[in-house]
Protein backbone atom coordinates (compact mmCIF):
# COMPACT_ATOMS: atom_id res chain seq x y z
CA UNK A 1 0.00 0.00 0.00
CA UNK A 2 0.72 3.44 -0.75
CA UNK A 3 -0.12 6.80 1.66
CA UNK A 4 -1.69 9.55 0.09
CA UNK A 5 0.16 12.60 -0.53
CA UNK A 6 -0.86 15.69 1.44
CA UNK A 7 -2.32 17.04 -2.06
CA UNK A 8 -4.16 14.16 -3.10
CA UNK A 9 -5.44 13.92 0.38
CA UNK A 10 -7.12 17.72 -0.59
CA UNK A 11 -8.11 15.93 -3.68
CA UNK A 12 -10.46 13.58 -2.40
CA UNK A 13 -11.61 15.73 0.29
CA UNK A 14 -12.97 18.24 -2.42
CA UNK A 15 -14.62 15.81 -4.15
CA UNK A 16 -18.44 16.26 -4.35
CA UNK A 17 -21.43 15.35 -6.52
CA UNK A 18 -21.14 18.63 -8.58
CA UNK A 19 -17.20 19.02 -7.72
CA UNK A 20 -15.88 15.70 -9.22
CA UNK A 21 -11.89 15.98 -8.75
CA UNK A 22 -11.24 13.33 -12.12
CA UNK A 23 -8.98 14.74 -14.85
CA UNK A 24 -9.67 13.27 -18.91
CA UNK A 25 -8.85 13.62 -21.99
CA UNK A 26 -10.57 13.28 -25.56
CA UNK A 27 -8.07 11.12 -27.88
CA UNK A 28 -9.02 11.46 -31.49
CA UNK A 29 -7.88 8.28 -34.13
CA UNK A 30 -7.70 7.69 -37.70
CA UNK A 31 -8.27 4.63 -38.71
CA UNK A 32 -5.74 2.67 -40.83
CA UNK A 33 -7.01 2.69 -45.10
CA UNK A 34 -6.36 -1.03 -44.50
CA UNK A 35 -8.54 -1.40 -41.43
CA UNK A 36 -11.77 -3.78 -42.06
CA UNK A 37 -15.05 -1.66 -41.14
CA UNK A 38 -16.06 -3.20 -37.98
CA UNK A 39 -12.24 -1.71 -36.57
CA UNK A 40 -13.29 -0.71 -33.72
CA UNK A 41 -16.11 -2.59 -32.72
CA UNK A 42 -13.17 -5.78 -32.79
CA UNK A 43 -10.95 -3.32 -30.81
CA UNK A 44 -14.33 -3.10 -28.42
CA UNK A 45 -14.21 -7.05 -28.23
CA UNK A 46 -10.65 -7.76 -27.26
CA UNK A 47 -11.27 -4.70 -24.76
CA UNK A 48 -14.31 -6.96 -23.17
CA UNK A 49 -13.12 -10.50 -23.45
CA UNK A 50 -9.48 -9.81 -22.08
CA UNK A 51 -8.62 -11.65 -18.96
CA UNK A 52 -5.07 -9.03 -18.65
CA UNK A 53 -5.34 -7.29 -14.95
CA UNK A 54 -5.15 -3.37 -15.19
CA UNK A 55 -1.38 -2.22 -14.37
CA UNK A 56 -0.55 0.29 -11.96
CA UNK A 57 -1.89 2.77 -11.95
CA UNK A 58 -5.33 1.55 -12.98
CA UNK A 59 -5.36 -1.06 -10.20
CA UNK A 60 -4.94 1.19 -7.33
CA UNK A 61 -8.52 1.57 -4.91
CA UNK A 62 -8.81 4.18 -2.26
CA UNK A 63 -8.38 2.20 1.22
CA UNK A 64 -9.45 3.60 4.33
CA UNK A 65 -9.18 7.46 2.51
CA UNK A 66 -5.52 7.41 3.70
CA UNK A 67 -3.79 4.45 1.17
CA UNK A 68 -4.24 3.70 -2.32
CA UNK A 69 -4.02 -0.60 -2.72
CA UNK A 70 -3.93 -3.07 -5.07
CA UNK A 71 -7.61 -3.92 -6.55
CA UNK A 72 -8.34 -7.84 -6.59
CA UNK A 73 -11.72 -7.88 -7.89
CA UNK A 74 -11.58 -5.55 -11.47
CA UNK A 75 -14.73 -6.16 -13.59
CA UNK A 76 -14.13 -4.73 -16.91
CA UNK A 77 -17.85 -3.87 -17.58
CA UNK A 78 -17.90 -0.69 -14.89
CA UNK A 79 -14.87 1.08 -16.44
CA UNK A 80 -15.61 0.05 -20.35
CA UNK A 81 -17.67 1.74 -22.55
CA UNK A 82 -18.54 1.49 -26.11
CA UNK A 83 -20.52 4.46 -28.01
CA UNK A 84 -22.43 5.00 -31.19
CA UNK A 85 -23.10 8.80 -31.81
CA UNK A 86 -25.60 9.79 -33.94
CA UNK A 87 -25.32 10.12 -37.73
CA UNK A 88 -25.88 13.91 -37.95
CA UNK A 89 -24.35 16.91 -36.46
CA UNK A 90 -21.05 15.13 -35.07
CA UNK A 91 -18.90 17.04 -33.40
CA UNK A 92 -21.35 18.93 -31.67
CA UNK A 93 -22.63 15.09 -30.45
CA UNK A 94 -18.92 14.30 -29.20
CA UNK A 95 -18.52 17.40 -27.16
CA UNK A 96 -21.85 16.85 -25.54
CA UNK A 97 -21.37 13.60 -24.59
CA UNK A 98 -17.90 14.52 -23.50
CA UNK A 99 -19.30 17.35 -21.06
CA UNK A 100 -22.08 15.11 -19.74
CA UNK A 101 -19.55 12.22 -18.75
CA UNK A 102 -16.83 14.30 -17.67
CA UNK A 103 -19.79 15.82 -14.93
CA UNK A 104 -19.68 12.40 -13.48
CA UNK A 105 -17.85 11.44 -10.59
CA UNK A 106 -15.98 8.09 -10.21
CA UNK A 107 -17.24 5.25 -8.04
CA UNK A 108 -14.45 5.68 -4.98
CA UNK A 109 -15.77 1.77 -4.43
CA UNK A 110 -13.80 0.58 -7.30
CA UNK A 111 -10.38 1.81 -9.27
CA UNK A 112 -10.71 5.55 -10.45
CA UNK A 113 -11.08 5.45 -13.56
CA UNK A 114 -13.08 5.31 -16.90
CA UNK A 115 -12.75 4.30 -20.26
CA UNK A 116 -15.11 5.31 -23.42
CA UNK A 117 -14.14 4.37 -27.18
CA UNK A 118 -16.83 6.77 -29.29
CA UNK A 119 -17.92 5.57 -32.94
CA UNK A 120 -19.51 8.18 -35.26
CA UNK A 121 -16.74 10.99 -35.26
CA UNK A 122 -16.70 12.78 -38.55
CA UNK A 123 -13.33 12.52 -40.78
CA UNK A 124 -11.25 15.83 -40.08
CA UNK A 125 -12.01 16.60 -43.57
CA UNK A 126 -14.07 15.55 -46.63
CA UNK A 127 -12.80 12.38 -47.74
CA UNK A 128 -10.54 12.21 -44.99
CA UNK A 129 -9.39 8.85 -42.45
CA UNK A 130 -12.42 7.34 -40.84
CA UNK A 131 -11.99 8.64 -36.97
CA UNK A 132 -13.08 7.32 -33.67
CA UNK A 133 -12.24 8.56 -30.03
CA UNK A 134 -11.53 7.70 -26.51
CA UNK A 135 -12.66 9.73 -23.77
CA UNK A 136 -10.63 8.71 -20.54
CA UNK A 137 -11.00 10.22 -17.18
CA UNK A 138 -8.82 9.21 -14.03
CA UNK A 139 -9.24 10.74 -10.61
CA UNK A 140 -6.89 13.92 -10.09
CA UNK A 141 -5.14 12.64 -7.17
CA UNK A 142 -4.02 9.68 -8.90
CA UNK A 143 -2.32 11.95 -11.43
CA UNK A 144 -1.33 15.25 -12.26
CA UNK A 145 -0.82 16.66 -16.29
CA UNK A 146 2.77 15.26 -16.66
CA UNK A 147 2.06 12.08 -14.61
CA UNK A 148 -0.83 11.54 -17.05
CA UNK A 149 1.32 12.81 -20.63
CA UNK A 150 3.47 10.22 -18.99
CA UNK A 151 1.02 7.48 -18.74
CA UNK A 152 -0.01 8.13 -22.81
CA UNK A 153 3.52 7.88 -24.21
CA UNK A 154 4.35 4.90 -22.23
CA UNK A 155 0.48 3.04 -23.10
CA UNK A 156 0.21 3.83 -26.72
CA UNK A 157 2.72 2.59 -29.51
CA UNK A 158 5.71 4.74 -31.38
CA UNK A 159 5.35 2.28 -34.19
CA UNK A 160 1.79 2.36 -37.00
CA UNK A 161 2.56 -1.49 -37.25
CA UNK A 162 2.91 -2.85 -33.40
CA UNK A 163 -0.62 -5.10 -32.40
CA UNK A 164 -1.23 -4.59 -28.75
CA UNK A 165 -3.33 -7.12 -27.22
CA UNK A 166 -3.72 -5.98 -24.22
CA UNK A 167 -6.43 -3.93 -22.78
CA UNK A 168 -5.32 -0.15 -22.68
CA UNK A 169 -5.53 -0.05 -18.89
CA UNK A 170 -2.33 -2.33 -18.70
CA UNK A 171 -0.61 -1.43 -21.96
CA UNK A 172 1.70 0.29 -19.57
CA UNK A 173 2.66 -2.91 -18.47
CA UNK A 174 3.84 -4.59 -22.29
CA UNK A 175 7.44 -3.51 -21.21
CA UNK A 176 9.01 -4.25 -18.05
CA UNK A 177 11.06 -1.07 -17.89
CA UNK A 178 8.14 1.49 -18.03
CA UNK A 179 6.46 -0.53 -15.10
CA UNK A 180 9.57 0.12 -12.88
CA UNK A 181 9.45 3.85 -14.66
CA UNK A 182 6.31 5.15 -13.29
CA UNK A 183 6.18 3.73 -9.69
CA UNK A 184 6.92 6.33 -7.57
CA UNK A 185 9.83 6.58 -4.82
CA UNK A 186 9.18 4.21 -1.97
CA UNK A 187 9.84 6.17 1.45
CA UNK A 188 9.16 5.81 5.30
CA UNK A 189 7.10 7.54 7.75
CA UNK A 190 10.66 8.42 9.28
CA UNK A 191 11.92 9.87 5.90
CA UNK A 192 8.62 11.91 4.99
CA UNK A 193 8.67 13.30 8.67
CA UNK A 194 12.49 13.85 8.29
CA UNK A 195 12.03 15.95 5.30
CA UNK A 196 8.70 17.68 6.72
CA UNK A 197 11.03 19.01 9.45
CA UNK A 198 14.00 19.62 7.32
CA UNK A 199 11.32 22.62 5.71
CA UNK A 200 10.39 24.37 8.26
CA UNK A 201 13.50 27.10 8.70
CA UNK A 202 13.74 27.42 4.54
CA UNK A 203 10.17 27.48 4.10
CA UNK A 204 9.86 30.35 7.36
CA UNK A 205 12.58 32.58 5.46
CA UNK A 206 10.74 32.90 2.10
CA UNK A 207 7.23 33.10 4.03
CA UNK A 208 9.07 36.20 5.70
CA UNK A 209 10.83 37.38 2.33
CA UNK A 210 7.50 37.52 -0.02
CA UNK A 211 6.06 39.44 2.70
CA UNK A 212 8.52 42.18 2.46
CA UNK A 213 8.44 42.01 -1.50
CA UNK A 214 4.23 42.50 -0.83
CA UNK A 215 4.34 46.11 -2.00
CA UNK A 216 6.27 45.28 -5.18
CA UNK A 217 4.32 45.73 -8.63
CA UNK A 218 4.84 41.80 -9.82
CA UNK A 219 4.02 40.49 -6.69
CA UNK A 220 0.38 39.04 -6.15
CA UNK A 221 -1.30 38.93 -3.07
CA UNK A 222 -3.89 35.69 -2.39
CA UNK A 223 -6.61 38.61 -1.21
CA UNK A 224 -6.25 40.48 -4.33
CA UNK A 225 -8.13 38.88 -7.46
CA UNK A 226 -11.37 40.79 -7.62
CA UNK A 227 -14.96 39.41 -7.70
CA UNK A 228 -16.40 38.07 -10.95
CA UNK A 229 -18.76 36.51 -12.59
CA UNK A 230 -16.34 33.19 -12.93
CA UNK A 231 -16.84 32.46 -9.20
CA UNK A 232 -19.77 31.45 -8.32
CA UNK A 233 -21.12 28.60 -7.02
CA UNK A 234 -21.36 25.97 -10.49
CA UNK A 235 -24.00 23.36 -10.86
CA UNK A 236 -23.57 19.46 -11.77
CA UNK A 237 -23.93 20.23 -15.74
CA UNK A 238 -20.48 20.80 -17.76
CA UNK A 239 -19.69 22.27 -21.20
CA UNK A 240 -16.65 21.50 -22.98
CA UNK A 241 -14.78 23.08 -26.20
CA UNK A 242 -12.02 22.75 -28.14
CA UNK A 243 -9.54 24.88 -30.12
CA UNK A 244 -6.51 24.13 -31.97
CA UNK A 245 -3.41 26.11 -33.49
CA UNK A 246 -0.34 25.05 -34.95
CA UNK A 247 2.74 25.38 -32.25
CA UNK A 248 4.37 27.31 -34.97
CA UNK A 249 2.33 30.34 -34.93
CA UNK A 250 2.46 30.72 -30.73
CA UNK A 251 6.14 30.13 -30.82
CA UNK A 252 7.08 32.55 -33.34
CA UNK A 253 4.91 35.06 -31.12
CA UNK A 254 6.66 34.42 -28.35
CA UNK A 255 9.86 34.51 -29.99
CA UNK A 256 9.78 37.84 -31.45
CA UNK A 257 8.45 39.15 -28.36
CA UNK A 258 10.83 37.42 -26.01
CA UNK A 259 8.35 35.64 -23.53
CA UNK A 260 7.71 31.67 -22.84
CA UNK A 261 5.77 29.97 -24.74
CA UNK A 262 3.51 29.36 -21.65
CA UNK A 263 3.39 33.40 -21.37
CA UNK A 264 1.66 33.37 -24.86
CA UNK A 265 -1.05 31.07 -23.98
CA UNK A 266 -1.66 32.96 -21.02
CA UNK A 267 -1.76 36.12 -22.67
CA UNK A 268 -4.21 34.43 -25.53
CA UNK A 269 -6.25 33.12 -22.35
CA UNK A 270 -6.38 36.54 -20.65
CA UNK A 271 -7.40 38.60 -24.00
CA UNK A 272 -10.17 36.03 -24.24
CA UNK A 273 -11.40 36.57 -20.82
CA UNK A 274 -11.11 40.03 -21.09
CA UNK A 275 -13.56 40.17 -24.37
CA UNK A 276 -15.89 37.68 -23.05
CA UNK A 277 -16.36 39.85 -19.99
CA UNK A 278 -16.80 42.56 -21.82
CA UNK A 279 -19.69 41.08 -24.03
CA UNK A 280 -21.64 40.52 -20.90
CA UNK A 281 -20.43 43.81 -19.32
CA UNK A 282 -18.82 41.78 -16.26
CA UNK A 283 -15.54 42.63 -16.71
CA UNK A 284 -13.86 44.24 -12.92
CA UNK A 285 -11.99 46.98 -12.39
CA UNK A 286 -9.49 45.02 -11.06
CA UNK A 287 -7.15 42.49 -12.96
CA UNK A 288 -8.61 38.68 -13.17
CA UNK A 289 -6.11 36.61 -11.60
CA UNK A 290 -5.14 32.93 -12.55
CA UNK A 291 -3.96 29.80 -10.54
CA UNK A 292 -1.49 28.20 -12.74
CA UNK A 293 -0.47 24.63 -11.55
CA UNK A 294 3.64 24.21 -12.16
CA UNK A 295 5.25 20.81 -11.88
CA UNK A 296 7.37 19.71 -8.78
CA UNK A 297 7.96 16.16 -10.52
CA UNK A 298 11.52 15.46 -10.13
CA UNK A 299 12.17 12.17 -11.42
CA UNK A 300 10.48 9.95 -14.39
CA UNK A 301 7.25 8.41 -12.17
CA UNK A 302 3.90 8.98 -13.93
CA UNK A 303 1.46 8.59 -11.27
CA UNK A 304 0.48 10.74 -8.13
CA UNK A 305 -0.32 14.47 -8.13
CA UNK A 306 2.87 16.55 -7.35
CA UNK A 307 1.76 20.16 -8.33
CA UNK A 308 2.15 23.60 -6.37
CA UNK A 309 0.66 27.07 -8.08
CA UNK A 310 1.88 30.26 -9.07
CA UNK A 311 -0.40 33.13 -9.11
CA UNK A 312 -0.44 35.33 -12.17
CA UNK A 313 -1.91 38.78 -12.55
CA UNK A 314 -3.75 38.25 -16.26
CA UNK A 315 -3.29 42.06 -16.37
CA UNK A 316 -7.21 42.39 -17.79
CA UNK A 317 -7.57 45.39 -16.68
CA UNK A 318 -5.11 46.91 -19.42
CA UNK A 319 -6.22 47.57 -23.04
CA UNK A 320 -3.15 46.99 -24.45
CA UNK A 321 -2.22 43.86 -25.17
CA UNK A 322 1.60 44.89 -24.38
CA UNK A 323 1.04 45.74 -21.28
CA UNK A 324 -1.14 42.50 -20.32
CA UNK A 325 1.82 40.52 -21.44
CA UNK A 326 4.14 42.23 -19.38
CA UNK A 327 1.84 41.80 -16.33
CA UNK A 328 1.96 38.06 -17.02
CA UNK A 329 5.53 37.57 -17.97
CA UNK A 330 6.50 39.95 -14.86
CA UNK A 331 3.73 37.32 -12.79
CA UNK A 332 5.43 34.31 -14.34
CA UNK A 333 8.75 34.86 -13.15
CA UNK A 334 8.38 36.21 -9.83
CA UNK A 335 7.08 32.82 -8.71
CA UNK A 336 9.60 30.60 -10.99
CA UNK A 337 12.84 32.02 -9.38
CA UNK A 338 10.82 31.51 -5.99
CA UNK A 339 10.14 28.06 -6.72
CA UNK A 340 13.73 27.58 -8.32
CA UNK A 341 15.10 28.19 -5.08
CA UNK A 342 13.35 25.56 -2.97
CA UNK A 343 13.20 21.90 -2.90
CA UNK A 344 9.80 19.98 -3.48
CA UNK A 345 8.93 19.48 -0.09
CA UNK A 346 9.38 23.15 0.73
CA UNK A 347 7.13 24.19 -2.19
CA UNK A 348 4.35 21.73 -0.71
CA UNK A 349 4.74 23.21 2.86
CA UNK A 350 5.40 27.00 1.53
CA UNK A 351 2.09 26.28 -0.59
CA UNK A 352 0.12 24.82 2.03
CA UNK A 353 0.79 27.85 4.50
CA UNK A 354 0.79 30.95 1.55
CA UNK A 355 -2.57 29.53 0.24
CA UNK A 356 -3.98 28.20 3.39
CA UNK A 357 -7.19 30.51 3.63
CA UNK A 358 -7.78 29.66 0.18
CA UNK A 359 -7.29 25.94 0.60
CA UNK A 360 -9.76 26.35 3.80
CA UNK A 361 -12.18 28.30 1.41
CA UNK A 362 -12.27 25.61 -1.21
CA UNK A 363 -13.31 22.77 1.57
CA UNK A 364 -15.77 25.01 3.62
CA UNK A 365 -17.31 26.92 0.68
CA UNK A 366 -17.59 29.76 3.40
CA UNK A 367 -16.13 32.87 0.87
CA UNK A 368 -17.83 31.55 -2.59
CA UNK A 369 -17.11 34.46 -4.37
CA UNK A 370 -14.07 35.43 -2.32
CA UNK A 371 -11.09 33.92 -4.11
CA UNK A 372 -7.41 33.66 -4.07
CA UNK A 373 -7.94 33.81 -8.05
CA UNK A 374 -10.28 33.82 -10.90
CA UNK A 375 -9.80 31.17 -13.06
CA UNK A 376 -7.18 27.83 -13.65
CA UNK A 377 -5.51 27.82 -16.50
CA UNK A 378 -2.54 25.02 -17.10
CA UNK A 379 0.00 24.42 -19.83
CA UNK A 380 1.18 20.74 -20.14
CA UNK A 381 3.87 19.38 -22.57
CA UNK A 382 2.88 16.79 -24.43
CA UNK A 383 4.56 13.86 -27.05
CA UNK A 384 6.44 15.11 -29.85
CA UNK A 385 6.37 12.17 -31.76
CA UNK A 386 3.12 10.15 -33.18
CA UNK A 387 1.20 7.82 -31.50
CA UNK A 388 -0.33 4.92 -32.43
CA UNK A 389 -3.04 2.19 -30.85
CA UNK A 390 -3.58 -0.76 -32.53
CA UNK A 391 -2.39 0.92 -35.46
CA UNK A 392 -4.86 3.77 -35.39
CA UNK A 393 -2.60 6.91 -35.66
CA UNK A 394 -3.76 9.69 -32.49
CA UNK A 395 -4.25 12.94 -34.54
CA UNK A 396 -4.98 15.08 -31.52
CA UNK A 397 -5.85 14.72 -27.91
CA UNK A 398 -7.87 17.98 -25.51
CA UNK A 399 -7.61 17.78 -21.75
CA UNK A 400 -10.49 18.46 -19.72
CA UNK A 401 -9.97 19.56 -15.63
CA UNK A 402 -11.47 19.96 -12.61
CA UNK A 403 -13.71 22.80 -11.48
CA UNK A 404 -14.79 24.03 -8.32
CA UNK A 405 -17.39 25.54 -6.11
CA UNK A 406 -16.48 29.34 -6.94
CA UNK A 407 -14.38 28.62 -9.36
CA UNK A 408 -16.85 28.00 -12.60
CA UNK A 409 -13.89 27.82 -15.77
CA UNK A 410 -10.66 25.97 -15.99
CA UNK A 411 -8.93 26.11 -19.40
CA UNK A 412 -6.24 23.82 -20.11
CA UNK A 413 -4.07 23.44 -22.93
CA UNK A 414 -1.68 20.75 -24.21
CA UNK A 415 0.90 20.35 -26.85
CA UNK A 416 1.00 16.99 -29.39
CA UNK A 417 3.22 16.90 -32.67
CA UNK A 418 2.93 20.26 -34.18
CA UNK A 419 -0.91 21.26 -32.51
CA UNK A 420 -1.17 23.24 -29.36
CA UNK A 421 -5.06 22.23 -28.43
CA UNK A 422 -7.13 24.01 -25.87
CA UNK A 423 -9.84 22.29 -23.71
CA UNK A 424 -12.17 24.29 -21.78
CA UNK A 425 -14.20 23.15 -19.39
CA UNK A 426 -16.67 25.33 -17.37
CA UNK A 427 -20.16 25.29 -15.60
CA UNK A 428 -22.77 25.94 -18.47
CA UNK A 429 -25.40 26.70 -16.03
CA UNK A 430 -22.99 29.39 -14.45
CA UNK A 431 -21.35 31.07 -17.25
CA UNK A 432 -23.20 32.48 -20.49
CA UNK A 433 -22.56 32.37 -24.30
CA UNK A 434 -19.66 29.97 -23.04
CA UNK A 435 -19.15 28.89 -26.94
CA UNK A 436 -17.66 32.36 -27.69
CA UNK A 437 -14.76 31.96 -25.86
CA UNK A 438 -13.11 30.10 -28.79
CA UNK A 439 -13.95 32.48 -31.20
CA UNK A 440 -12.45 34.88 -28.11
CA UNK A 441 -8.85 33.35 -28.38
CA UNK A 442 -8.39 32.98 -32.32
CA UNK A 443 -9.47 36.78 -32.38
CA UNK A 444 -6.52 37.64 -29.77
CA UNK A 445 -4.27 35.34 -31.55
CA UNK A 446 -4.78 37.42 -34.64
CA UNK A 447 -3.78 40.75 -32.59
CA UNK A 448 -0.35 39.34 -31.39
CA UNK A 449 0.20 37.79 -34.97
CA UNK A 450 -0.75 41.53 -36.44
CA UNK A 451 1.38 43.61 -33.47
CA UNK A 452 4.32 41.11 -34.67
CA UNK A 453 4.31 42.13 -38.56
CA UNK A 454 3.73 45.91 -37.78
CA UNK A 455 6.47 45.75 -35.62
CA UNK A 456 4.34 47.67 -32.84
CA UNK A 457 6.61 45.93 -30.29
Amino acid sequence: MRILSVVEQLLLLLEKRKQPMHVGGLFLFEIPDSANRDFVAKLVQQLEASTTPPSFPFNQVLHKHTFWKTSTNFAVHRHLHHVKLSTTNHSSSLLDYISNEHARPLDKSQPLWACHIIEGVEPESLGGPMRFALYFKIHHALVDGVAAMRLVQKSLSTSPTEVLHLPLWALVSRKAENIAAIMPRKRTLRQLLKEQISTLKPVAYELKNSLAQRQQPDYVKTTQAPSSILNQRIAESRQFLTVSYPLRRLEDIAATLHVSLNDMMLALCAGALRRYLLALNELPSKPLIAFVPISLRQDDSAVGNQTSLVLCNLGTHLTNPKQRLQSIHASMQRGKRLFSRMSQAEVINYSAVAYAWEGVNLLTNAYPTKQAFNVIISNVPGPKEPLYWHGAKLTALYPASVLFDGQALNITVISYLDQINFGIVASDKTLPNLSNLTTFIDQELAVFEQLCLDNTF
